[in-house]
């Protein structure tokens, strides 16, 4: 079963079910280039690993502090006439870090040379703290080589990764810097009612660029993966829409007849 929307589903951003995404897509974008690159290129999947601080949501149920206090305090300096009785340690439980585990797709020209990185943006990716700053580290660093960088960000929370120019704020965008034309990149901008734009995928200069397109391998991991079966569609998206997205995300699914 396909997914009812024309573009990018926005239930496949819950926090829960997109490692599972970002994963499948990652495989399957190597799957899918692998036989059309060889034999001068082949796709290797990389990993970074990394501590960042853990979402608030993810300490629902644990204690971050516990402050204990005796009912039986009185003012400093006050006598008692009752002996004191020491307070007893409470076992607590503080927030630790989250280990990460970020994957990543780079083309390489054999034997080893890394020519385009493509990146899945993850939530660790866009959220303010530890993970985007590494990030955004690390895309400086590879803006500063002749590596091309595919930046795909199919998550509408937070804020989009940065550049200058006039960016319309659209929810969804792929960007493609070719390293021979930096600082200036393609930006492609998309909405939730939008198809997913196919581009070319940046290689060597004078070699044939393979389009991607990438709705088409959304839709078919959607289909593979069975995410119909994991997905309620009567609830609202996570995170929610605007009222007038949800409007029309309502007669979408209703059309579909996954909604009443």
């Amino acid at each position: 079963m396909p997914s009812p929307f024309p573009g990018m589903d926005p239930y496949l951003e819950k926090l829960d079910l997109w490692p599972d995404v970002h994963n499948s897509l990652i495989t399957a974008l190597r799957n899918h280039l692998a036989p059309k690159l060889r034999p001068k290129y082949y796709l290797a999947i990389e990993e970074r690993l990394y501590l960042a601080e853990t979402e608030p949501l993810a300490l629902l149920g644990r204690a971050d502090v516990a402050l204990i206090r005796s009912p039986q305090t009185r003012p400093l300096g006050e006598p008692s006439s009752a002996p004191v009785t020491p307070p007893q340690p409470v076992a607590v439980e503080l927030p630790m870090p989250d280990q990460v585990r970020e994957t990543y797709l780079e083309i390489r020209q054999a034997p080893d040379k890394v020519i385009t990185v493509i990146e899945i943006l993850s939530p660790t990716n866009k959220r303010p703290g530890t993970g985007r700053n590494l990030y955004l580290q690390k895309r400086l660093n590879l803006i500063g080589t002749s590596t091309h960088l595919v930046e795909i960000d199919l998550l509408r929370a937070w804020e989009p990764m940065p550049m200058w120019g006039t960016t319309p704020p659209t929810h969804y965008r792929i960007l493609i810097s070719r390293s021979e034309r930096r600082p200036m990149a393609d930006l492609l901008p998309f909405n939730l009612q939008s198809s997913i734009p196919s581009f070319g995928l940046p290689l060597l200069t004078g070699d044939n660029e393979p389009v991607v397109d990438f709705g088409a391998l959304l839709q078919n991991l959607y289909d593979q993966a069975g995410y119909d079966l994991r997905l309620d569609y009567n609830r609202p998206p996570d995170p929610p829409l605007s009222l007038a997205d949800e409007s029309w995300a309502n007669t979408i699914l209703k059309e579909a007849r996954l909604r009443p």
